[in-house]
């Protein structure tokens, strides 16, 4: 069998494949809360045999969010359709998942699709927040830089968003500390200009992360896998860089972390990346290497072949898709056919299913 559809274990949670939905944002919520949308999308691509299926950005309060309209967790109120949506997850054979998020400064924008510019407080925006004021753009608003005080209530907010997670039928959670939002704000030094315990060194500008991890991991059951998402560099010189990720997850898997979810950028508008097919593996096989921890691999991974060939190569264990499940909820079915895999499709498909064409007919 192909690696790729292999399947993984991470402490008590089966994997059926190596294949994983990356969360993106649908701005498609109303104060919050999950809808029919969201169960028909993330429902479609779990019929689809991806091995876990990661809800979008999910912020922990209600400044956390990119938009008015991303998803939240920081109420019990939106337990009920999340529950529902893991439920038909579940029962489709797939591992729900979900990404605890906070914008930061990059909160309090449009839906990329109305025009991504700022969103009045007059017209039911907020003042974003950061580890200090410093924007993100000159498009952006100037960030109100947290207190030590107000970071503690955000670590609370992590934990408690992390028990609602758990109640709501989620087998794996990601920490967001990637492409400029607030943790990641807090990892780099171009964003982070603080000068108490959150800011300067890197045993500083890692600890509001660190904290969050040993928070959740308080209350999200030992059974259960951990992720972070991280921006293994931040493509420009002065900034965060591989052998910091390689450095923070060394330090981090002995908190409870299982796998790094390895993208890059977003810290910075109109830094320079040298994109290309899969041209974000090498740091998920660093990081894997060096860290000696479970790494996902994320960016411009389009093919079965290759996807197959970075589990296979040993360059990641994880292949998390983005863009290409939005354009086929199907893929891991005929990523399967073009490896001659035989994996089992839904039985209300299974008349469709490419081998038993002949038979049907």
């Amino acid at each position: 069998m192909a690696r790729l559809f292999e399947p993984l274990t991470i402490r008590d949670i089966r994997f059926q494949n190596r294949i994983a939905m990356s969360p993106m944002c649908q701005y498609s919520c109303e104060n919050g809360h999950a809808n029919d949308w969201h169960l028909v999308h993330l429902g479609s691509r779990a019929v689809g045999g991806a091995g876990l299926i990661m809800m979008e950005a999910t912020a922990v309060e209600p400044r956390g969010r990119i938009s008015p309209e991303d998803m939240g967790i920081w109420q019990d109120s939106h337990m009920e359709m999340l529950s529902r949506i893991t439920l038909f997850i579940q029962e489709a054979g797939v591992v729900p998942g979900i990404q605890l998020a906070h914008a930061g400064r990059k909160a309090s924008m449009e839906a990329p699709w109305v025009g991504n510019n700022l969103v009045p407080i007059s017209s039911g925006g907020w003042q974003p927040v950061a580890p200090s004021a410093v924007p993100f753009s000159e498009q952006y608003p100037m960030p109100k830089a947290l207190t030590s005080a107000e970071i503690k209530t955000l670590v609370q907010n992590f934990q408690d968003a992390a028990r609602r997670a758990l109640e709501s039928g989620f087998q794996v959670i990601e920490i967001h500390a990637a492409h400029g939002y607030l943790i990641n704000t807090f990892l780099s030094p171009l964003s982070n200009q603080r000068t108490d315990e959150y800011g300067g060194s890197f045993e500083n500008r890692t600890r509001f992360l660190k904290d969050v991890i040993q928070s959740i991991r308080d209350v999200w059951p030992e059974r259960l896998p951990l992720f972070v998402r991280i921006s293994a560099t931040d493509w420009i010189e002065g900034g965060w860089d591989i052998e910091q990720s390689v450095q923070l997850a060394k330090e981090i898997k002995p908190l409870g972390v299982d796998l790094i979810d390895c993208s890059s950028g977003g810290l910075l508008p109109h830094v320079k990346i040298p994109t290309g097919p899969g041209y974000q593996v090498p740091f998920a096989h660093q990081i894997r290497e060096e860290s000696h921890i479970l790494t996902g691999a994320v960016g411009l991974i389009t093919e079965a072949h290759q996807a197959n060939e970075i589990i296979e190569s040993g360059q990641a264990d994880l292949i998390l898709l983005g863009r290409e499940l939005l354009r086929d909820p199907y893929w891991p079915l005929h990523a399967a056919d073009a490896l001659d895999v035989d994996m089992a499709w839904p039985k209300q498909y299974d008349r469709a299913k490419p081998r038993q064409r002949t038979k049907s007919l």
